[in-house]
């Protein structure tokens, strides 16, 4: 069949989605997207407080190469899509016993801060880290992050014969938390470091040291994006319709139809009936193994329901437009609780939210600047949250608790934020998963919890000949990047079909 022929029906509109769609569109399918939701993007969210609007989903903006790449694909630069704008300090940390420490872009600067913080033996072996960190990375790139499958076996082949010390580096076998005990002898580092587990929604105790990859992305550069990381989605949506591409928001798929064998199109809730050559399903896989977009989907795909005790983690999050003082906030701020161990305790344990979370701030006026005393400025604050939402749904006193507790974390690193004027908007993990069904509000699919953990994620091309998947549930992982290079690799395996 001529490519130019084929027809896709893209399931879901978030980056993944609409990634497949742009460049299928671009080598000449005729392609519909079907989006459940009003608007485009998917977790690329907004949401209005006191007139404002914030970014309610990712924050941060990473591995810009992925989205150069995407857009030389369709001939056009990212530099005209969107305005990036590079931060110089990529996190500010805080801890309650007034203690603060930002990590820089400059590798130096920080070994500097770290070493200004904590010691100069400290900042040393920070540099140590970050070697390894980048091996990590310059190992899985090529061999694992590209690759459309998360094959163990093709890894060791890769690998094996040529690098086998590489092959070692990656430390899968080792927890974050005890790797990081060799690097860093100051509890306060672990704990900082410790939350790269938590971008993949896992616990530091629980995830393989692999995952220190994530300091060599972040020092490859963070940007904002002005407008909002929403904008990504705008940017590309623009670019499907001028491509031809159907878009079709409150369309909501009731089932992927299977005939001869193979995915051949979709039937909407209205019932209307939607033919395709090939279906790519952005969306959560569990909605797919759980029935919920058919039970012929789920029986033919292969794909594998992420048990409650598997799902990443999901989130409690405050969106403000709120004054604030005390506190010299940048783009991306972390307070830290004082138990670290005893948070992730009554997280992975007791699946609840801790009496004392860690929280992130996501100051979405600022990106090295400085806000005058009185403005309100957009906050987007997030506590991580079991992924329980499928089964329980809080009342608004336990809300009121969490939240007060999160806010009492941020007054005991400096941050006073003056709610008077607009209320929080809040979510809960309940809320996430009404908006994405079958994740129980589970933020990034399965945990990066064991060695095998990531081997264990579906690849692009499910076990059903015409169905595709991309998404933060897919590999190579979580992440509005990564998502991306999911949707890419979705589409390049439609074209092979």
């Amino acid at each position: 069949m001529n490519a130019r022929r084929k027809k896709v029906v893209v399931i879901g509109s978030g980056i993944g989605g609409l990634t497949s769609a742009l460049l299928l569109a671009h080598a000449g399918c005729e392609v519909t997207v079907l989006e459940r939701a009003a608007a485009p993007g998917g977790k690329l969210a907004g949401a209005e407080v006191g007139g404002s609007v914030l970014d309610v989903g990712p924050t941060v903006f990473t591995m810009r190469w992925v989205f150069e790449e995407i857009f030389s694909a369709i001939g056009e630069s990212l530099a005209d899509a969107i305005t990036l704008d590079p931060l110089e300090i990529l996190a500010r940390h805080a801890w309650c016993d007034g203690t603060r420490m930002d990590l820089h872009a400059d590798i130096h600067q920080s070994a500097d801060a770290i070493a200004a913080f904590a010691g100069a033996a400290e900042g040393a072996r920070f540099l140590a880290f970050c070697a390894h960190a980048k091996r990590i990375y310059d190992t899985l790139e090529p061999a694992f992050i590209r690759a459309p499958e998360p094959s163990l076996v093709r890894l060791v082949r890769d690998l094996l014969p040529r690098r086998p010390g590489d092959l070692w580096a990656i430390t899968p076998f080792k927890s974050l938390w005890n790797v990081l005990g060799t690097y860093f002898h100051d509890p306060r580092l672990q704990q900082l470091f410790g939350r790269y587990a938590t971008y993949c929604g896992g616990s530091p105790w629980q995830s393989p040291a692999t995952l220190m990859l994530v300091a060599h992305v972040e020092r490859s550069g963070v940007w904002s994006v002005r407008g909002g990381m929403r904008e990504i989605a705008r940017a590309m949506t623009s670019r499907l319709e001028s491509s031809g591409v159907t878009l079709r928001c409150n369309a909501h798929v009731q089932e992927i139809i299977v005939s001869g064998g193979r995915a051949s199109g979709v039937v909407l809730a209205s019932g209307e009936i939607l033919n395709a050559d090939a279906v790519i399903a952005n969306c959560d896989v569990s909605a797919i193994a759980s029935g919920l977009l058919g039970s012929n989907a789920a029986s033919a795909s292969g794909i594998r329901e992420v048990s409650a005790n598997k799902r990443s983690l999901s989130a409690m999050t405050l969106a403000l437009n709120a004054p604030t003082s005390g506190f010299p906030l940048r783009r991306h701020n972390v307070f830290f609780s004082s138990d670290y161990a005893q948070e992730f305790a009554q997280l992975s344990g007791q699946r609840r939210i801790p009496d004392m979370s860690t929280v992130y701030v996501c100051a979405q006026d600022r990106t090295d600047n400085e806000i005058p005393a009185g403005t309100p400025e957009r906050l987007f604050c997030i506590v991580n949250a079991p992924s329980n939402g499928d089964t329980y749904a809080p009342d608004n006193d336990e809300i009121k608790r969490h939240t007060d507790a999160a806010l009492t974390v941020l007054q005991r690193c400096g941050l006073s934020v003056d709610q008077s004027q607009n209320p929080a908007l809040i979510s809960t993990p309940n809320h996430f998963n009404a908006r994405f069904p079958g994740t129980g509000g589970a933020l990034y699919g399965r945990a990066p919890h064991g060695s095998m953990a990531s081997f264990q994620r579906p690849g692009v091309c499910s076990a059903l000949p015409g169905l595709f998947l991309a998404g933060g549930s897919v590999h190579p992982g979580p992440g509005v990047a990564m998502s991306a290079l999911s949707g890419r690799m979705a589409a390049a395996e439609v074209l092979k079909q």
